[in-house]
């Protein structure tokens, strides 16, 4: 039994009923994780029903609007050992820092965690690989290395739902500024500039974009930013979602010529308003996840745009938490 898996109890909770993969072997975790990652992109790649592909997407951006700050690979990890997590840690961060113990018999959630130490400026390894693959470097000797990131090692973690303890602290994340949909627009309007955009809410009296509800169009000649324009409803969760999805655009798509791939963008730009809204509450029930568009992407043009969307959604969520704090 490894140290990060508690004692067994014959008691299993909701998360470990639904879990779909396990990593349980340390002898092969790292390699079971990378091929698991590989396959799970490439089997959505191959998703021909737009249905079962749709609900795969949608599952996923589930866990990444919990977990934004993540990389889609972690995300994923985390979608396919334990779907309903909302907060994870490791077993000691739960313990010392939250006053939480991890329940008998829970299993964990494997991920991937920075490696950081001094790194050699010529191949870019740690001392002791830099030693292994002679390098040649010595410009410089290894005490006087800056650190930096060599790669990744597999991390225990654990759901919160798995733990028992004191409440959890109100998360700041969890913040809409004056606690409604309207405080979290004016928190997403004045995080245009920072987005490099001019956004505004334009009354349907005054809109002149057919049937469109949102657009992203004419760079400015004075500070290249995008116009960013809204047409106001009174659902302003609504209005939020949309601001959301024109941001991606501004952010991600608005060079892009081709009719084929303004398609698919649009895809991932919808997804970012997913994430977006899913993370501040708001309903994302009405989003259009038509992943037909992908059909037919290879798995290294999924992963392309599964990187897009976590950068687009951590870059909007970031700019508007600084804008409520």
């Amino acid at each position: 039994m490894e140290s990060y898996q508690t004692e067994a109890s014959g008691n299993r909770t909701k998360n470990q009923e639904t879990t779909h993969t396990q990593f349980d072997d340390s002898d092969t975790r790292r390699d079971e994780m990378h091929g698991s990652l590989e396959a799970w992109v490439e089997q959505f790649a191959e998703l021909s029903d737009e249905a079962r592909a749709s609900a795969e997407l949608q599952e996923w951006l589930d866990v990444q609007s919990h977990f934004h700050d993540y990389s889609y690979r972690n995300t994923l990890l985390i979608k396919h050992q334990c779907p309903d997590a909302t907060k994870v840690a490791g077993y000691n961060t739960w313990l010392n820092e939250f006053d939480r113990h991890v329940q008998e018999g829970e299993s964990a959630i494997w991920i991937w965690a920075p490696i950081i130490t001094s790194k050699c400026p010529g191949c870019g390894n740690s001392p002791s690989y830099h030693d292994s693959i002679d390098c040649e470097y010595d410009e410089t000797p290894p005490d006087e290395w800056n650190d930096g990131l060599v790669g990744f090692k597999p991390v225990p973690v654990f759901d919160v739902s798995q733990t028992d303890g004191e409440p959890l602290p109100e998360l700041e994340t969890e913040s809409q500024s004056d606690g409604s949909e309207e405080g979290l627009l004016d928190a997403l309007l004045s995080a245009d500039s920072s987005l490099g955009a001019r956004a505004a809410i334009v009354p349907p009296e005054d809109w002149e974009h057919g049937g469109a509800a949102g657009v992203c169009t004419e760079r400015s000649a004075y500070d290249c930013s995008l116009r960013v324009e809204v047409k106001d409803d009174e659902n302003e969760a609504q209005v939020a979602s949309l601001l959301a999805h024109e941001y991606a655009h501004a952010l991600l798509h608005f060079d892009v010529e081709d009719r084929e791939e303004q398609k698919k963008r649009e895809v991932e730009a919808e997804s970012v308003a997913y994430v977006v809204s899913q993370h501040f509450g708001l309903d994302a029930s009405n989003s259009a996840l038509y992943v037909a568009a992908w059909d037919g992407d290879p798995a290294e043009a999924i992963r392309g745009r599964l990187q897009r969307i976590v950068q687009a959604a951590r870059e909007i969520v970031n700019t508007v938490e600084r804008n409520i704090a």
